[in-house]
């Protein structure tokens, strides 16, 4: 047998390198032997397919890792993929369709903050549990509005805060600014606008992208054109390898910093290695794992949901975890309360564990669960991504 039923025993709820509180406690409901249809809203085509099919892996890999382990006993996970392409619109229709059946159990959407935003009523409405995998707040909150809607993604304050403080220990005083125009980017700016102000940094050039621009060459040269100590580049991955390249033909000799949204595939090629080198990134340790010593049980967990991905797919993705910890806060509210919707929402709303992402803690009245302590810096050396010193 391979390797994935070990991974699967280490990584899961009950007994396990992930803990949950959860626990093991089964639903009281074993006479139905029901599938438990996870349900999943992605930008499959589009600027974010890269992300997507990420989303994809990860969520089949762990749902065939927990069936494997019979976490559910007679029941099995079942999952139902939706393609959205990047379009608000579409991700509704499918949203629609997707919380009117019932048996569909919980929603997973994806890196679209503007798809899952639009789709709030329609989700509140239906009553049915949904873990966005976008990055926005406004994904989240207010939560009065959003009851039934969480998120396992980097937050944009953690984010600018941990950037914030890397730019002051470089002695960096002017700062560029590259950023999306979609909600997300908006938070970037705001976050980025506070702590920067805080530390004394200026903001000497801001540039907006849109996230389906594939030459983003314009705005940067408008960027360094201002020459300042730093940029930071606040977008997704393939625009963020492309804006590094952009800034070096400019001549930019100064430093490089990623938002968490830049993170992708762990190595990096060709002119993207190049550019990049030196760069620093905020992102979760899961990324970079295979530099880590487990000292605990939840890094040696880490370690092996980061070595089957890489055995299946050949290379390690970022945003992978995140859909891997989606799948295991809604099977772990299963495991405790059957299928009912409104129970899960209720299990989730005050889920804790320390998931492939980092700890995640989920309360009544902050519905994004990703803490700021599942952040560190990642840097750039040698045509990979490698855990800061």
């Amino acid at each position: 047998m391979r390797s994935i039923r070990t991974a699967a025993l280490a990584s899961i709820a009950c007994g396990a390198l992930v803990f949950s509180s959860a626990g093991c406690e089964l639903a009281t409901e074993s006479e139905d032997t029901r599938d438990v249809v996870i349900a999943a809203d992605l930008e499959l085509s589009g600027p974010a397919a890269k992300i997507a099919r990420a989303y994809e892996r990860a969520l089949s890999l762990k749902v065939e890792q927990l069936n494997a382990a019979g976490v559910l006993g007679d029941r099995k996970i079942r999952l139902e993929v939706r393609d959205n392409l990047f379009d608000p619109n579409l991700s509704l229709k499918n949203i629609g369709e997707l919380a009117k059946n019932p048996a569909v159990t919980a929603l997973v959407t994806g890196v679209c903050s503007s798809c899952t935003i639009k789709a709030w009523k329609t989700i509140n409405d239906a009553k049915v549990p949904t873990i966005a995998l976008a990055p926005a707040s406004e994904v989240t909150e207010p939560v009065v509005d959003r009851r039934y809607i969480f998120k396992v993604a980097p937050n944009a304050g953690d984010t600018a805060a941990a950037l914030t403080s890397e730019l002051r220990r470089a002695k960096a005083k002017t700062v560029g600014l590259l950023i999306t125009d979609d909600p997300y980017g908006g938070n970037g700016l705001r976050a980025m606008t506070s702590e920067l102000g805080k530390a004394g940094i200026d903001i000497v050039v801001t540039r907006e992208v849109k996230t389906t621009d594939t030459d983003v060459s314009q705005p940067m040269e408008a960027v360094t054109a201002a020459n300042p100590d730093a940029i930071v580049v606040w977008t997704f991955g393939e625009q963020a390898g492309s804006a590094a390249a952009s800034a070096r033909s400019n001549g930019y000799g100064g430093r490089l910093f990623f938002d968490s949204s830049a993170a992708g595939d762990l190595f990096l090629a060709g002119a993207t290695a190049a550019a990049t080198e030196g760069a620093t990134m905020v992102f979760p340790q899961t990324m970079v794992i295979d530099d880590v010593i487990a000292t605990t049980p939840a890094k040696a967990a880490r370690k092996q949901w980061f070595r089957d991905y890489t055995a299946r797919h050949g290379s390690y993705f970022g945003y992978a975890s995140f859909a891997a910890d989606a799948v295991q806060l809604i099977v772990d509210a299963v495991a405790r309360v059957g299928v009912d919707r409104s129970r899960i929402r209720d299990v989730l709303e005050t889920s804790q564990i320390d998931g492939l992402s980092g700890p995640i803690r989920i309360t009544p009245d902050n519905h994004s669960g990703l803490t700021p302590q599942a952040l560190t810096l990642l840097v750039a050396r040698s045509g990979r991504w490698r855990l800061a010193s």
